[in-house]
């Protein structure tokens, strides 16, 4: 593990290249700690430097700076900038926006690299595992892709082999050791800062990348989404090529699609655009609200059009998962908006524990309908998901609904998928296209099938509580036969025995009456425990 004094020589040569660029990865909402505010006056003439030298050339805005900054300071900064993008609540709008435009698209490393890595994880020569082995089509930050070909039941196949980058692990660990004593330093010294928990932050990031640098887990993810989505109009997945999967390699089928962000060459190969746009928004809803996991990155560099007008989504690292409670939350407050029906919309976040309840459902309703009506006769074109829910969210802040990240996740990738739809169709209407997968939703869940289910799940809760019940009343009863025999001690000692020990106890020094009320209280409390 690294020591301060490593951490900190790496945190100083990120705040340099920060610096260098002339931005600064902190939230401009909240005032910056005295401690940073020094550093940035020592470290001024190295910024006025930096922009001497590049804006008259480069002529970036602070947004391109950043973005040029993190991806010069690596992978770990990158997949950093991504995932607070997603986090606005944390960062603020306005450095939520400038981050939301980082990629990582970096150069590739060797095929010689790629070759041995192949080798050394499947633990045979590489002519004995693929027909061919090409070099690399696509490089991010944390791993490229190879096109190969396999032989399949005497037939050939085509297929992607996903690489993790040499030593990415330990760089991440490395960078990460970094963000933990930062964020650590941080919540002693700033109380502004403290308020958006850092130490939190760092620690949802590590189990986000702890996920995404073990291939097993993508793979599992596609697997999950394709089976789930296999009887889906226009969706598909790629499949997993099991025995050639391991934590460093994935590797699935080929599918010859189109990028989605080739709108003229879709248009020219005859494909309807305005039913693709409507297709990417009802394949994210059916997912989010019907199945609870959805893929939770569907940028256009993740979405492919095949040749029979399929939607093909790849790269499962970051999916989202929703409760039953959210599934309907989410399906309510569309069915609400679609209808116009705001009480309803009002009474999900009741329901659902969003709201609390020292707040009038009538008063919130009147306050989604002041969002509502002034886009539910607007042209299609005027009408943004991303605009509507940052109203949205901001109003719920007035009535103390607590942030949630996993709809934080939803309503971002519900804005991604929204541009990607508008990139393909500019006058998709987005209630209209939304409308169907809801009331696929209500007619399953509100209807005899939906009705089923829940009987089902609350007869498998009884079924379950009943096994549990022997249990249950076994610590009962050990606990009650524990107290009787306390009781029966007790009632054995004499007034003079209780006097004693209650003279004693007062004349004994602070500390040890300190310990013994410790002592005591944790005895009740493993005696409730034990109750419940």
């Amino acid at each position: 593990m690294a020591n301060p004094l490593t951490n900190s020589a790496r945190l100083a040569v990120a705040g340099l290249t920060l610096t260098w660029y002339g931005v600064a990865l902190y939230p401009r909402h909240i005032p910056a700690p005295l401690g940073l505010r020094i550093l940035r006056v020592l470290l001024f003439p190295l910024r006025a430097l930096g922009a001497l030298i590049r804006d008259p050339f480069k002529k970036q805005s602070t947004p391109e700076r950043l973005i040029n900054a993190l991806t010069n300071l690596g992978p770990t900064y990158i997949k950093l900038g991504q995932f607070l993008a997603t986090r606005s609540d944390i960062i603020g709008k306005e450095l939520a926006n400038d981050l939301s435009a980082l990629q990582d698209n970096l150069p590739p490393f060797s095929q010689a690299e790629a070759e041995r890595e192949i080798e050394r994880q499947l633990g045979k020569p590489l002519n004995q595992l693929f027909e061919s082995f090409g070099p690399p089509i696509a490089a991010a930050s944390i791993a490229q892709v190879h096109k190969a070909t396999i032989l399949e039941d005497g037939v050939e196949k085509q297929v992607a082999v996903k690489i993790l980058r040499p030593g990415i692990e330990r760089r991440f660990e490395n960078d990460q050791a970094s963000f933990r004593f930062a964020a650590g330093i941080i919540e002693r010294v700033s109380k502004e800062a403290r308020r958006l928990r850092p130490v939190k932050v760092v620690k949802t990031l590590d189990r986000s990348m702890t996920i995404e640098l073990d291939l097993r887990l993508e793979a599992a993810a596609l697997s999950e989404l394709e089976e789930n989505t296999k009887d889906d109009p226009n969706f598909k997945t790629p499949n997993v090529v099991w025995p050639l999967t391991t934590q460093r390699i994935l590797t699935t089928e080929w599918i010859d699609a189109t990028p989605i962000a080739k709108v003229a060459e879709l248009e020219a190969a005859g494909h309807d655009l305005k039913q693709l746009g409507t297709h990417v928004l009802q394949s994210f809803l059916r997912q989010a609200m019907r199945d609870g996991f959805f893929h939770a990155d569907m940028h256009p560099g993740n979405l492919f059009i095949d040749p029979a007008g399929n939607l093909v989504a790849i790269d499962c690292g970051i999916m989202g998962r929703l409760s039953d409670k959210e599934q309907a939350f989410l399906a309510r407050i569309l069915h609400g908006f679609i209808t116009r029906d705001y009480r309803e919309a009002a009474l999900a976040h009741f329901e659902a524990g969003y709201v609390p309840p020292i707040h009038s459902a009538d008063e919130f309703a009147q306050g989604l309908r002041a969002i509502g009506e002034p886009i539910a006769d607007r042209p299609a074109s005027e009408v943004s998901m991303a605009r509507f829910l940052g109203q949205l969210f901001e109003y719920t802040a007035v009535y103390d609904m607590k942030t949630r990240p996993e709809l934080i996740l939803l309503q971002k990738n519900l804005v991604i998928a929204e541009g990607v739809a508008r990139m393909l169709n500019p006058e998709l209407n987005l209630w209209r296209a939304a409308e169907p997968v809801v009331k696929e939703w209500l007619t399953a869940e509100l209807g005899p099938a939906g009705k089923m289910r829940r009987m089902a799940r609350s007869l498998k809760a009884i079924d379950q509580a009943l096994d549990d019940l022997p249990t249950h009343l076994a610590r009962l009863k050990a606990t009650s036969e524990g107290w009787h025999r306390l009781s029966s001690h007790i009632n054995e000692m004499d007034d003079r025995d209780l006097n004693s020990i209650f003279d004693n106890h007062r004349s004994s020094p602070w500390p040890t009456r300190a310990a013994l009320w410790i002592a005591a209280l944790s005895l009740a409390a493993i005696a409730i425990k034990q109750w419940f």
